[in-house]
């Protein structure tokens, strides 16, 4: 086996999203349903887990408002906290509101809730006109720039040529496939179709495993690091490490995406987190000391 191997996310790792795909959470859901929800919402929805796309947290958004409208008062956080003891994700999602609403309430909400709308507007909005029609085919419903030219780069020339130039590079996201190659060419990062995993090529999603064991094991690989900005990515590696005793696994939250500061590093903490970084530029130097 080769002795250490890197994996990274995208989203929050590679590029900021603040203002493309969480921006496109929020705007999706306005122009849907004419009213939504403060930025800062999404990041409770992340940490309850199974939000592995951000189409995901649009629709629990969407459910949560429609919700609201019929009534339902509680907050966010203790919705997100009553998502996550019901298993996370949508399923989650529409489990609690089941619960909390009367059957009537319930079907109006999920009759009401447009999934496949939610995604159009949302790609409208990320991709911008030109994009959506390459990449998705037709013309979008309006015109729209694209948040996807507002994504910064995070990630420094230096830090890449480094890890590259002394790892096996792999990649993990819940972005499609095609959004990915753009981010990745944005940063200038070169990973091979068989050593990146994306909405197109995974069906799980994080924080199940499969992806980084599958990595693990192309890599041959005694230790793998995957480096993420959400609990379920490092929740993806301490799920590995469970499935997988031969190899050590270290799941890395960084401070660059939704969750910042001592409460951030708290949490990444209580996830399972082998350490926190402030950013992936700090990774080079905290390999070379667990080699």
């Amino acid at each position: 086996m080769s002795s250490l191997s890197v994996v990274l996310d995208i989203d929050g790792v590679l590029v900021d999203v603040a203002d493309s795909y969480r921006r496109a959470v929020i705007e999706s859901v306005r122009r849907v349903y004419g009213e939504t929800l403060d930025r800062d919402a999404i990041q409770p929805f992340k940490d309850a887990g199974g939000f592995n796309n951000d189409w995901l947290v649009t629709d629990a958004i969407a459910l949560y408002v429609l919700a609201r409208e019929q009534g339902f008062e509680q907050d966010i956080a203790t919705f997100a906290d009553r998502i996550a003891d019901a298993g996370g994700g949508l399923d989650g999602t529409k489990a609690v509101l089941e619960t909390e609403l009367s059957a009537s309430d319930y079907d109006e909400i999920t009759d009401r809730w447009d999934p496949d709308r939610l995604r159009t507007v949302f790609q409208a909005l990320y991709l911008g006109s030109d994009l959506f029609a390459e990449l998705e085919g037709g013309d979008p419903l309006f015109d729209a720039a694209g948040y996807i030219h507002d994504e910064p780069v995070l990630v420094e020339s230096e830090t890449l040529t480094t890890l590259t130039d002394r790892y096996d590079v792999g990649v993990v996201t819940g972005r499609p496939a095609a959004e990915a190659t753009i981010a990745l060419d944005r940063v200038g990062l070169s990973v091979a179709d068989d050593r990146r995993f994306t909405m197109d090529n995974w069906e799980h999603g994080k924080p199940h495993p499969y992806a980084l064991l599958t990595l693990a094991e192309r890599f041959d690989a005694e230790t793998v690091v995957f480096v993420g900005d959400t609990l379920d990515d490092v929740r993806t590696a301490v799920n590995a490490a469970e499935e997988d005793e031969r190899r050590e696994y270290e799941g890395i939250g960084v401070l660059t995406g939704g969750l910042t500061g001592e409460a951030g590093r708290a949490a990444f903490a209580d996830a399972g987190a082998a350490a926190v970084l402030d950013s992936v530029n700090d990774l080079p130097e905290y390999l070379q000391g667990i080699e």
